[in-house]
């Protein structure tokens, strides 16, 4: 079994570190890498950031599925592309705050997200709400400490700790997300401090696709989620409608 995280920003340091937290959770013979696009914006805050990540996104689904992989996570809180990469991926892809959600209704009555900067907390609420979360959503709470920081500033991890202390007193919640990719690798250190579930959606993500794969689930190929048609593209994008079909 091939499974894929592929991180929609740029920063190849960031996408190592993706690729450690999914290796450390993935099943015995199952083959994890991770990729990054070489086009599109370093770090992922704010919608035109994220539309100008997805086709960048869906160049490595394609690459993905020329070199046979079985299932892909979309490592960005944002799930950015999720249903143009269903629409080409043969196997299931599963965004890493879907999956992370869907996971933090399983240990309580509700779960808290911490994010990084303010500004992307109404997109949370949005993928909330679209992946029938809001009951067990009770806050999203910004760190504002900017993605790429989570790698350079020294006090990130205390931050994100007190954020997550905050979150749980004023929510009242069972357990908390981590809302970006950077923060990956601190899953077990914040857990351990603050007494309650953390969870990190690229680890939640790879194992829920390992598990579709292994029970043989894939998307049925109908309808909204077929493989769309080819068509002409053209200017800078001219290569994506042969992609396509």
């Amino acid at each position: 079994m091939h499974i894929r995280l592929v991180n929609p920003n740029t920063t190849a340091t960031m996408t190592a570190k993706i690729e450690e937290c999914a290796r450390a959770v993935a099943g015995p013979g199952t083959l994890v890498d991770a990729v990054n696009p070489d086009m599109g914006p370093a770090s992922i805050e704010s919608h035109y950031d994220e539309a100008l990540a997805v086709p960048g996104l869906l160049t490595e689904i394609a690459k993905g599925e020329a070199a046979g992989v079985d299932g892909y996570v979309v490592a960005c809180f944002g799930d950015p592309g999720i249903d143009a990469a269903r629409e080409i991926a043969r196997g299931p892809v599963v965004g890493m705050a879907e999956a992370a959600m869907h996971m933090g209704s399983f240990l309580g009555r509700g779960f808290s997200v911490v994010t990084t900067l303010e500004r992307s907390a109404g997109r949370t609420w949005d993928l909330a709400e679209r992946y029938g979360m809001q009951r067990f959503c009770r806050g999203v709470h910004a760190s504002d400490i900017p993605v790429l920081d989570l790698e350079t500033d020294p006090e990130a991890r205390k931050i994100i700790t007190e954020s997550a202390l905050r979150a749980i007193e004023s929510d009242n919640s069972d357990a908390i997300l981590l809302g970006c990719a950077g923060m990956a690798d601190l899953c077990r250190e914040i857990s351990a401090e603050i007494g309650v579930p953390v969870i990190d959606g690229v680890a939640a993500g790879t194992t829920l696709v390992e598990s579709l794969v292994r029970l043989g689930l894939r998307k049925s190929g109908r309808g909204e989620f077929a493989t769309p048609p080819p068509k002409a593209y053209i200017g800078l994008l001219r290569e994506f409608g042969s992609a396509a079909g």
